[in-house]
């Protein structure tokens, strides 16, 4: 049977019109009017950004509502192209170009990420593959294995072409039935490129059953489903696909938070009977707010510039000391019911993050650096070891445990080593930040500090470093998801991209963790 080509439109805010229209925007301006006049009251401007979207055939409906509406809201405009998911996937792995790619099917993001093609992913919803037949069922069919019955039509997606095909192969192995229904499919019926064209040929009476997803299948008032246990779990999840290809990765993903925008796109799909994942609301430019214990700061910095501008949106980043941090969030948490609470949450060492850990969800260690002795070049008072910080008359500068992270580490390896309250009476500094430790050593105002080993190592100061070598004075830095944040998807990216950020934590003289993990999409 011949397979249909993929259709190619470009959606306006009123219409569709052809690829071929679409490429006379950057054309004359008498040309552009008449584009324009196909496109609805706003003339197309040939400055705008197009964003192409490859889009699985059976979600065209809700697609294009949702589309036609950011066309309306926004100044972007869109390229449609629809196909089977795997016929989109292939074309884009042979091509090599694109901005999105919509599948129905979120197996296939794999073939993209070993061609070295997929940048982020955005859940959108999940579907259900059903038996339909036609209104009130003329040939009797009760379940999966009358589809090999004599006389009875089937038509199936293709399994090299669909989504629809794929998934119902899979269920149909499982069920035993596969073998069986395919001879029948092929001497009575068919296979089909895309699931509209599957849910058509019933429809028109070219096949008495079917396997499709439940919102095509519902949203035609000629055809019904038949109950079948065998397809319970014959689920697939909708994804958008942001490729490395994108010409305009903020254009990209701003259409991409669109169409999962719970008040926006996800409306769409809820209206299709998608069962949809719990979205972020629309924002043209999202804000987020990020609490960072202040010895990371040189390490997230370059990853957090790189965020906003390939995102399009505003992290308004807060560095300071984490019990300082910690303080903050308890309070907003107590008295403000979780408004104003940071979308997400680095701190310096895992204790400050385990003090609010029920707050925040999906954490990960991503880095870890030493607790180190700094002294002034050449070490003049000869400390070697942790019991001289207790010589008469030295002087020390440590960090206050109730504002910062390595306060509290300090006084743990103090403690471990029996020697806290013999060197506790030589402190004659606490700050509320590492940051502040290293000047007062490089002004001798002090002999000697606890400070971080990588304040050190990217210091142009003159400072010695002595290792105290011990398991307390590691401090490892994890990062956690703030379960209040009302941008999920937009804070898990950020999140995502900061755990894969290792060359900037080694840059800023942290060790990476090897076992960090990346976080989900």
């Amino acid at each position: 049977m011949n397979t249909r080509r993929t259709e190619m439109a470009a959606v306006g805010p009123r219409g569709i019109v052809s690829r071929s229209a679409l490429l006379l925007l950057a054309g004359a301006a008498v040309l552009a009017v008449a584009v324009g006049m196909l496109l609805g009251d706003r003339p197309p401007d040939p400055a705008v950004e197009v964003v192409e979207l490859a889009c699985a055939a059976g979600l065209r409906a809700p697609v294009e509502r949702a589309v036609a509406a950011y066309q309306d809201e926004t100044d972007g405009r869109v390229l449609l192209q629809y196909g089977g998911s795997n016929t989109l996937v292939s074309q884009i792995v042979i091509a090599k170009t694109g901005d999105l790619v919509l599948l129905a099917d979120d197996a296939y993001l794999a073939t993209l990420a070993e061609a070295g093609l997929l940048a982020e992913t955005l859940p959108v919803a999940e579907q259900q593959a059903v038996l339909c037949v036609a209104k009130g069922n003329p040939k009797g069919i009760g379940g999966l294995a009358d589809l090999a019955r004599a006389g009875v039509r089937t038509m199936l997606g293709s399994p090299e072409q669909a989504a629809i095909g794929k998934v119902t192969r899979k269920a149909l192995e499982r069920a035993k039935l596969w073998a069986e229904i395919e001879q029948a499919v092929r001497a009575r019926g068919g296979f089909l490129p895309t699931v509209p064209e599957v849910v058509s040929a019933v429809k028109i009476g070219a096949a008495d059953a079917a396997i499709a997803w439940r919102a095509n299948v519902a949203a035609e008032a000629d055809l019904q489903i038949v109950p079948c246990p065998e397809l319970d779990g014959a689920r697939a999840r909708v994804v958008i696909a942001v490729l490395s290809t994108a010409r305009s990765p903020p254009a990209a993903l701003r259409l991409a938070r669109y169409l999962t925008a719970r008040d926006r796109g996800l409306e769409a799909f809820t209206a299709a009977g998608y069962d949809v994942i719990d979205g972020d609301p629309w924002a043209v430019r999202p804000e987020l707010t990020f609490y960072c214990g202040a010895v990371n700061r040189r390490a997230v910095e370059p990853i957090l510039a790189a965020f906003e501008r390939r995102e399009g949106v505003t992290v308004n980043t807060v560095y300071n000391g984490c019990g300082i941090l910690t303080g903050q969030m308890k309070a907003i948490a107590d008295w403000q019911q979780g408004r104003g609470f940071p979308d997400l949450y680095m701190a310096c060492d895992r204790y400050y993050l385990n003090e609010v850990g029920g707050l925040f969800q999906d954490d990960a260690d991503i880095s870890e650096t030493e607790v180190v002795i700094a002294v002034p070049k050449g070490n003049p008072k000869n400390i070697a070891t942790i019991a001289d910080l207790t010589a008469p008359g030295l002087r020390l500068a440590v960090g206050q445990p109730k504002q910062c992270t390595i306060g509290v580490l300090t006084r743990q390896l103090l403690r471990a080593q029996g020697l806290l309250d013999r060197i506790m009476p030589n402190v004659v500094a606490e700050t509320c930040s590492s940051a502040l430790l290293l000047p007062m050593v490089t002004t001798g105002a002090v002999d000697a500090a606890f400070v971080y080993e990588s304040d050190v190592k990217l210091s142009d100061r003159e400072v010695d470093m002595i290792r105290v070598a011990v398991p307390e004075a590691v401090a490892v830095q994890p990062i956690g998801l703030a379960r209040s944040s009302q941008f999920k998807l937009l804070t898990r990216r950020l999140m995502d991209a900061v755990t894969r950020g290792r060359e900037s934590f080694e840059a800023a003289g942290f060790r990476w963790r090897p076992a960090a993990p990346t976080a989900a999409p």
